[in-house]
């Protein structure tokens, strides 16, 4: 096979969670163990941080990479989901694995692969754990897919864990309250290995201060650690922070292009785990300007209130719960424009409802369908936006919708595209 044959092949034979959903979701993880015995367990053969959460841990993700590349270390990069090519899933200092390298993986394992009845998800695993061992890599940033305790990547053993934080999504797999959720999360929290908390949250802390006592692990909460006060900002490229650390000044005129207000969270979190892994590698204040000012250009990082158009000014942005929306909905209260343009397009499985009450009212809407199994039909989005009290029209592809977002939006108007990582993808 090719290597469009190969993906071909991926996507038929094997359950892809990201695009038929429940079906494709298993709870336990024998065959991860099964695939990555068969592959002498490559997982063994280079350290790691494993990252968590339900939202920001893809942006937390890229911002280690990047501040352990400009280090100097050959840094390994595991995320999902992808939005445009599947190899951005697995990249070694930024660069995707090779098409040849993704062929001859399903070529020389494809009846073991078939035998086990592996999915998407257990199978992309593997796939990265097998690259990273064989290119030794210093240090993998390992992304967990959903939940934690149960994810096919928590069979390393990582020199950190990390957990952004908490709210309600996947509710049909790992619970309906966010303590419930947390435990699923907590289950990255390793014996003797310092966990990282990104944001303390009640109902939840108790919850990692438990099972961080039962691991006698050491647990750190970002927020209560560090403050990082963000400066008024003169330029569209950048946003600058001074971080304070038990406040004192700890890094003076930090720039991160990662523009939205929600990143300042974020940011605690990377500056946090970075401050503790400078025990073990060699990372200095210039390396982690540099990484984290270069965090795009880097790791490829898309998604992230990222200006797509200049003129009308365009933003897309992968928030796609109702913590994530809520993200959304305060910045772009904080965004000075005449009038919103809005693209929406959302998966089934989400609290569609939940989201579309976070929405301004006072928007024109674009309503769309990702081209994926599980995204909601635009008609019936549009339906319950009306209910919701969301004016828009039905469009019959997302680039349809955007491109009549900008043939509608004046110079000082603002074009928005979000709802899932599978709208942003298809204009990124």
């Amino acid at each position: 096979m090719n290597y469009n044959e190969t993906l071909n092949w991926m996507f038929n034979k094997l359950p892809m969670y990201q695009r038929i959903g429940a079906a494709a979701y298993k709870a336990d993880l024998n065959t991860t163990i099964e695939i990555l015995k068969h592959l002498n367990n490559p997982q063994d053969n280079f350290k790691s941080v494993h990252i968590a959460g339900t939202n920001g841990k893809g942006s937390v993700s890229h911002s280690l990479a990047s501040v352990f590349q400009a280090a100097g270390y050959k840094t390994a990069l595991y995320t999902s989901p992808h939005l445009r090519d599947f190899r951005e899933r697995i990249r070694i200092n930024g660069n995707m694995i090779p098409e040849n390298d993704v062929v001859s993986f399903i070529e020389q394992h494809k009846q073991k692969l078939e035998e086990l009845e592996l999915s998407f998800f257990e199978m992309t695993v593997a796939m990265a754990f097998d690259y990273f061992s064989k290119e030794k890599v210093d240090i993998a940033i390992i992304e967990v897919g959903m939940g934690g305790r149960l994810d096919s990547t928590n069979i390393i053993k990582p020199e950190l864990s990390l957990i952004t934080n908490i709210s309600l999504d996947h509710v049909k797999f790992l619970g309906d309250s966010e303590e419930k959720i947390a435990v699923e999360k907590a289950g990255i929290i390793k014996n003797e290995t310092p966990i990282v908390i990104g944001e303390t949250q009640e109902k939840s802390k108790d919850v990692f201060i438990n099972q961080a006592n039962e691991k006698n692990s050491p647990i750190f909460f970002a927020d209560q650690i560090f403050n990082c006060q963000k400066k008024d900002n003169v330029v569209l490229e950048y946003n600058s922070y001074d971080i304070f650390k038990d406040n004192n000044l700890y890094i003076k005129d930090l720039k991160f292009p990662l523009l939205g207000n929600y990143q300042k969270k974020n940011l605690a979190t990377i500056i946090c785990a970075l401050d503790i892994l400078k025990n073990k590698f060699d990372i200095s204040e210039n390396n982690i300007c540099n990484g984290l000012l270069n965090v795009v250009k880097n790791t490829g990082l898309m998604g992230r209130w990222q200006v797509i158009n200049r003129k009308p000014l365009a933003i897309a942005d992968t928030g796609h719960n109702v913590a994530g929306i809520n993200e959304v909905k305060s910045q772009l209260a904080e965004t000075k424009f005449e009038k919103l343009h809005f693209v929406l397009s959302v998966v089934n499985d989400k609290d569609i409802e939940g989201i579309l009450e976070l929405l301004p009212k006072k928007a024109e809407y674009y309503y769309c369908k990702a081209d994926i199994p599980r995204g909601l039909d635009a008609n019936i989005l549009a339906e319950k936006a009306s209910n919701c009290g969301l004016k828009g029209n039905v469009y019959n592809s997302v680039k349809e919708a955007y491109a009549s977002a900008c043939a509608n939006a004046n110079d000082g108007d603002l074009v928005f595209v979000g709802g899932s990582n599978f709208t942003v993808a298809e204009v990124v």
